[in-house]
């Protein structure tokens, strides 16, 4: 059989299991039979640096940008059709040629606290040992408790959650949204507090990115969801204003109460000591532009009352 469409995708675990959800969902979308989508839409399982590296922060080696470069390459040479990534790894501006085609509904936003010994945050003793890779959650932790010792943690999830019962962390970090995808949500202690927490931008959506001219395609409209699509442009924005990365400690996140979009972003220094924060609403109504607009807005006012807060490395 002819493929109809390939999928670029990460080898990890999570990359696959997302990949594989989508993969379902673009075939349903098409018409193909339950039994027949394995074939006609493929998974290319595609190794990034950033899944290379695992022994330091994205920070030291070049960014968010390593676990995408090499899927946008394959998707520009034309060897996959649509790659599937997480949204918070998908960096603020897209390549020439390319575009984010669908937005998929969110999962669970929320960062998840994982213990053995404690049932919750603030349970947490004078001094215990947190495992993270994110300059985020670093800061944050950091912000609400200055006594706790943060040391980095990288590797698939499964290597995260063996390096905690193994006794290397009191805790670790991870997001809600991957641990649900991987059927692994009863390892969550606590799923943290959005107010406190503010999540990546992106964070629990996914991005179906495709070559510029296949962004309206059937498929694509089929899987957009459109409320999911104009909060994380809001985010994308306060994102882009904010230059979030891997050097910065930034959250954004919107959501859509009634006829309104609530927007909050801010920038953390480093060490969490300083914590700077807006917030906004706009009409649900707005378009993307719009929205965009206020995310970038909002992360403008956030950047001059912050300073350059970006990490030395």
């Amino acid at each position: 059989m002819t493929p109809l469409l390939r999928i670029g995708t990460r080898r990890s675990k999570l990359a696959l299991a997302q990949s594989g959800m989508m993969q379902r969902a673009i075939g349903r979308a098409l018409g193909v039979p339950e039994a027949e989508i394995e074939q006609a839409i493929p998974l290319v399982e595609i190794v990034t640096t950033g899944d290379r590296i695992q022994d330091r922060r994205l920070l030291e080696v070049g960014g968010k940008s390593l676990f995408t470069k090499e899927i946008e390459e394959a998707l520009l040479d034309g060897r996959v059709d649509v790659a599937v990534h997480s949204m918070k790894d998908v960096p603020a501006e897209q390549p020439a040629g390319l575009a984010i085609a669908a937005i998929p509904e969110r999962e669970d936003p929320r960062d998840a606290f994982i213990c053995v010994n404690h049932e919750a945050f603030a349970e947490l003793p004078e001094g215990a040992k947190i495992g993270t890779a994110s300059l985020r959650r670093q800061a944050q932790l950091l912000s609400l408790r200055p006594d706790l010792q943060i040391e980095m943690l990288r590797g698939n999830v499964d290597t995260r959650l063996r390096r905690l019962r193994d006794g290397d962390f009191d805790a670790i970090l991870l997001a809600c949204s991957g641990l649900n995808r991987l059927g692994l949500s009863d390892v969550i202690t606590e799923r943290l507090p959005l107010d406190a927490f503010l999540p990546a931008p992106g964070q629990g959506a996914l991005a179906l990115q495709t070559r510029e001219g296949d962004v309206d395609s059937d498929w694509a409209r089929a899987l957009n969801h459109a409320p999911t699509a104009l909060t994380v442009a809001a985010e994308r924005g306060a994102m882009l204003a904010l230059e979030g990365s891997c050097r910065t400690a930034v959250g954004a996140f919107a959501h859509i109460e009634g006829e309104t979009l609530h927007i909050g972003t801010e920038m953390l220094s480093p060490a969490g000591a300083g914590r700077w924060t807006e917030r906004g609403i706009v009409s649900a109504n707005a378009s993307q532009e719009e929205v965009y607009a206020l995310g970038r807005e909002l992360g403008e006012k956030v950047k001059a009352a912050a300073g350059d807060q970006r990490i030395e490395i």
